[in-house]
């Protein structure tokens, strides 16, 4: 069994979701989100960099999954954005954790089929795949959807190359 977190980072909201897999079945371990309401930089990434840490200390997650950056029409949100992403993975790469990174097509195509799928149905998914009893908020069934993407993908590959497991990111 291996117990993946998924990051849906964000400058104001980052979402995480965890879950166990094993071969092609997934079990919810939590999921949820962290808010960030300090106005300087700074403040906003020590609180998202000491809360994830909480997060991987409490539950010991095996690999990580992230979502790539998308280049936004706002270069300001994407900046803001890329500094979260990068507080969000050196909190999981100074405990030497495998980081794989997912397009939002890759992660929408992995869930609901299309790589276009609204976010109420990236929700509605989430809710049906992993036995939910209700839709997660928006940007913890992000993460939750990211962790899913990577168990499938990861599951995927070790049964077409045979590929004993993943260290730092990469196939080994």
């Amino acid at each position: 069994m291996t117990r993946i977190l998924g990051i849906d980072p964000g400058s104001r909201i980052t979402g995480y979701g965890i879950i166990d897999i094993e071969g092609n079945h997934a079990r919810h371990i939590t999921h949820g989100i962290i808010r960030l309401k300090e106005t300087e930089v700074a403040e906003k990434l020590k609180i998202l960099f000491r809360q994830l840490s909480t997060i991987i200390n409490e539950h010991n997650p095996d690999e990580v999954s992230i979502e790539k950056v998308f280049l936004h029409k706002n270069v300001d949100s994407a900046l803001k954005l890329g500094q979260a992403r990068g507080c969000a993975i050196t909190a999981c790469a100074q405990l030497e954790l495998p980081i794989i990174e997912y397009t939002a097509n890759q992660i929408k195509q992995a869930i609901v089929g299309k790589g276009h799928a609204a976010k109420y149905q990236i929700q509605h998914m989430i809710k049906i795949l992993l036995c939910l009893k209700e839709e997660p908020q928006v940007d913890a069934a992000d993460a939750l959807a990211i962790a899913l993407c990577h168990g499938h993908s990861r599951e995927g590959l070790l049964r077409m190359t045979g590929v004993s497991g993943i260290k730092k990111g990469r196939l080994r």
